[in-house]
């Protein structure tokens, strides 16, 4: 009799799920601040890794609980449209419908293997803004500047409080006031044409918290960010950033994910794109540590630029690598790369082992030495939209991942990545001040990387590059290891001109 209610209560299994999984995510982040507080630098490293495996693993068992319910209809489109539908009703009230609707495509791709994404079955378009709902207070504080400054400072600090002593709170409200005062001289401002909006929550990742917010100056708008550190003598104020770049690189796409609660993603999204209008939305769901649903945003992105523009797919300039297809759109700051089918020697790798270097990069800490990237299953487009070399050269080098059917290329898999300027590229037409920045940014980078286990494996220029701000990243994985596993060994002195000319060409 109640048969017609089977596609509400899969629907709601997904749903019980994605509810679950919410929680967990949740209580992993609020962890965050008690690790802060002890010190307990390993333990917020685990929850780190642990909060970016939940949602796969939630995945993958809501998946084989579905696919137990559904039987025979588990292959049927009408009941999966009839499912979707009951589940968009269920959560239209949801202040995080954007992120229940990315679960149930994960369900859906994981119950699909092979299938691309489908616009019917699936939320491959958001349903709404998701500006819909508004938190019952504001996100942020807001704090109008009066003299003397030490007086705002101090307020703003009552607001948050720590299981923890600072070192010398009223030192570091003294340095921040006269830095926000260097800074007010330098835009021609005074204090009465300023207030600031503090986020309520607090940003945590690895040893340091950070109270973000923003400066308004009549029409303009700045950041106002706080890293605090906790040491031996307690918590102190590291500095006042409220430069655009300088708040950019943290939440840049070669750093981790920030642990911060939030009820409303989408609200501090908004707020965070105030103070970072250069960054994608993608990239501010990932750096908030909503990943999968940064993807969902990614690909819509990349479906409306599509439609917006005519250019193609080509071949990615600079040394062409032994491992990976690298092709990109002129006109978009994106780069996709295919796993060849086989690597020419010296290279002994896998395609096994090359997927592995990439989930290994994706849960350890990058340092802001390495370049995040999503991976892409069954990746469809229009044939004419790649050029006739790309399309020569990916069928000659990935036969088994790339397929022509009916006038669209599909990409059983794939990585996209945030575009830079190779290094090798970078230094041709650098200017000496530019060479002489870049390559000692090369330098720490590789320093950087080992600081955290991190051997990059092959140091060639090309597998480095140059982002906007002028900072070096490392983007080609299929030799990174831990640098514990590494056996260095001290090269011999040269025996004659002729070996230390070839040690320095390279030659073996």
């Amino acid at each position: 009799m109640f048969e017609k209610l089977l596609p509400y209560d899969a629907a709601y299994l997904i749903l019980g799920d994605y509810i679950q999984y919410y929680h967990q995510f949740k209580r992993i982040t609020k962890r965050a601040k008690i690790r802060f507080e002890y010190r307990d630098w390993s333990g917020f490293q685990s929850d780190s890794r642990e909060r970016l495996t939940l949602y796969r693993d939630s995945v993958g068992n809501t998946t084989e609980k579905l696919k137990e319910f559904l039987g025979e209809k588990a292959a049927d489109r009408d009941f999966w449209r009839e499912m979707k539908q009951m589940y968009l009703d269920e959560i239209l009230n949801f202040n995080t419908r954007n992120i229940a609707e990315t679960y149930y495509n994960s369900i859906f791709r994981h119950s699909h293997k092979g299938l691309s994404a489908d616009e019917e079955l699936m939320f491959v378009h958001a349903t709404g803004t998701y500006r819909e709902f508004k938190s019952m207070l504001p996100i942020f504080y807001t704090f109008f500047v009066a003299t003397p400054i030490e007086t705002t400072i101090r307020q703003i600090f009552a607001c948050y409080t720590f299981d923890a002593p600072f070192e010398d709170l009223e030192r570091d409200i003294r340095y921040i006031a006269d830095a926000l005062q260097q800074r007010l001289d330098a835009e021609h401002k005074n204090i009465r044409s300023a207030r600031i909006e503090m986020l309520r929550s607090v940003f945590f990742r690895n040893k340091g918290a950070y109270l973000v917010g923003r400066l308004c100056l009549d029409e303009r708008v700045l950041p106002f960010v706080l890293p605090l550190l906790n040491e031996e003598n307690g918590i102190y104020v590291d500095a006042l950033l409220s430069d655009m770049n300088d708040v950019s690189s943290i939440f840049s796409y070669n750093r981790s994910y920030f642990l911060v609660d939030t009820d409303i993603a989408t609200e501090m999204v908004d707020f965070l794109q105030t103070i970072l209008p250069f960054k994608s939305m993608s990239e501010l769901y990932n750096s908030i540590g909503f990943v999968k649903h940064g993807k969902t945003v990614l690909f819509r992105d990349f479906l409306r630029h599509l439609a917006k523009s005519d250019d193609r797919f080509i071949i990615a300039p600079g040394i062409k690598g032994m491992v990976m297809n690298v092709f990109t759109l002129s006109s978009y700051n994106m780069v996709f790369k295919i796993i060849k089918d086989k690597f020419p020697p010296p290279k002994n790798v896998t395609e096994k082992e090359v997927k592995e270097k990439y989930e290994l990069v994706s849960l350890h800490d990058r340092v802001g030495r390495m370049a995040d990237s999503h991976m892409f299953e069954n990746f469809i487009t229009e044939q004419s939209r790649f050029s006739d070399d790309l399309v020569e050269e990916l069928l000659k080098d990935a036969p088994s991942k790339v397929q022509i059917k009916n006038g669209q290329i599909e990409i059983r898999h794939l990585y996209i990545e945030k575009k830079m300027i190779p290094l090798n590229l970078f230094l041709e037409h650098a200017t000496l001040e530019e060479a002489e920045e870049v390559i000692d940014d090369y330098g720490k980078a590789i320093k950087q990387l080992a600081a955290v286990n991190i051997f990059p494996g092959d140091m060639l220029l090309k597998n480095f590059g140059v982002t906007r701000l002028r900072t070096v990243v490392f983007y080609d994985y299929d030799e990174i290891m831990f640098l514990t596993d590494c056996n260095f060994r001290r090269i011999p002195p040269p025996r004659s001109f002729e070996d230390e000319m070839a040690l320095s060409l390279g030659i073996r």
